[in-house]
């Protein structure tokens, strides 16, 4: 942003985007919404093109970022990061999965109906296919990252390193210039449809109860955290949470990890966490540690499976959840970049990633993005006293 001229950020234009689309579709002739959705679907093709190329990008260059680091500790660090994030997903599902049908109403999906019933086609149809499927990208990616990982501890791989790296920095130059900035436009398009279908308002009056369920969840799991983190470390919980206040505010001002990062290290400096462990794990956790983004995609994910009378049984969401928390690696590089590893898996639950469900997913996730990063970060430093105790014990008479 330039000195001097503010700029409106992401949240208040998806709210725009949003609000548009609804008025365009209740009160614009049938031309000009098809117009619009015509701009959305192109877009979303042109997305499902993009998206094979993120996964390569952050999924390698995160599983090969992690050949730095500590030995065991890094390994240790790595591990409770993702069962944290496991554990945070899977706390949301069974939460969701039991007070969604009371709080949403057992008739909603009847009500709802087919969410594509009633709505608009695109005027124009671009032949574009992605290069390779979702499925071979994430292999190939896991194949790649390891590979990194595994030849760069014997100081190989450098160039190939490098220019991972450098195909990250075009993917992210894409998602900055590109996808970031035509969202609303892309949302707009999508509740335009909706609306124009006569379904909108069903689907609005209650996905407020979905976001009033996603955020005390996240705020519920970050206390458990630090009350874990303060009975291993030996320190009052409480006072671990008030010092993790600045943090969290930054956060949410932010919607940054990265951004947020040397104010969480002064918090882990509160909390009386080593220099060396706070330097190495608050870092590593930003870009892998997403309890808070997982809490708030699945909340929004059984939600919408449940509005559309989609299964959303355990056999057929814990994969999802799964594979999410190791797709996950590295998004937050990325703006929105948890949801926008979550589009290439919703298949996995039924999803079209080119449909209206999956707009709405981004829509809901990004509106609410601040505070699933405010609680990722926070989650960090409650790992960084557990890091920093198992240090302690492992190297009593020094740090790594």
């Amino acid at each position: 942003m330039s000195q001097g001229k503010k700029s409106l950020g992401l949240v208040p234009k998806l709210l725009i985007g949003i609000i548009a689309g609804i008025l365009i579709g209740m009160f614009f002739p049938k031309i000009l919404v098809q117009i619009l959705v015509t701009i959305a679907s192109i877009f979303s093709l042109f997305l499902k093109f993009v998206i094979p190329f993120i996964i390569l990008s952050f999924v390698i260059a995160g599983i090969a970022d992690l050949s730095q680091g500590a030995g065991k500790l890094l390994g240790i660090t790595t591990a409770i990061a993702y069962g944290s994030t496991i554990t945070a997903g899977m706390l949301a599902y069974l939460v969701s999965t039991t007070i969604f049908p009371t709080i949403l109403g057992s008739e909603l999906s009847s009500n709802i109906g087919d969410p594509g019933a009633g709505m608009l086609s695109s005027l124009i149809n671009i032949p574009l296919e992605p290069m390779f499927d979702v499925t071979g990208a994430i292999v190939f990616a896991f194949i790649m990252g390891i590979g990194i990982s595994y030849v760069r501890t014997s100081g190989k791989g450098e160039v190939l390193y490098h220019a991972v790296m450098e195909f990250q920095v075009i993917v992210r130059k894409v998602l900055e210039v590109i996808i970031i900035p035509f969202l609303p436009v892309y949302i707009a398009g999508t509740f335009a449809n909706i609306a124009y279908s006569g379904q909108v308002f069903s689907i609005l009056g209650v996905l407020w109860k979905v976001f009033c369920t996603a955020i005390p969840l996240q705020l519920i799991y970050l206390c458990v955290m630090f009350c874990i983190a303060g009975a291993i470390g030996k320190k009052n919980p409480l006072q671990l949470i008030k010092n993790q206040i600045p943090a969290y505010l930054t956060a949410v001002g932010t919607q940054s990890s990265a951004a947020t990062i040397p104010v969480n290290v002064s918090c882990a400096e509160k909390n009386g966490v080593s220099k060396q462990i706070r330097e190495f794990v608050v870092p590593l956790c930003a870009t892998i540690h997403l309890a808070g983004s997982i809490t708030s995609l699945t909340c929004f994910a059984v939600a919408l499976l449940y509005m559309n009378g989609m299964d959303y049984s355990f056999s057929v969401y814990i994969p999802f959840l799964f594979i999410l928390g190791i797709a996950m690696v590295a998004a937050p590089g990325a703006p929105g970049g948890a949801v926008m590893s979550a589009l290439p898996f919703l298949p996995m639950i039924g999803i079209a990633v080119d449909g209206p469900l999956a707009s709405l997913m981004i829509a809901l996730y990004l509106t609410q993005d601040s505070f699933g990063t405010a609680a990722n970060v926070s989650g960090d430093n409650a790992i960084a006293v557990v890091i920093d105790t198992i240090n302690k014990k492992m190297h009593p008479s020094k740090q790594i």
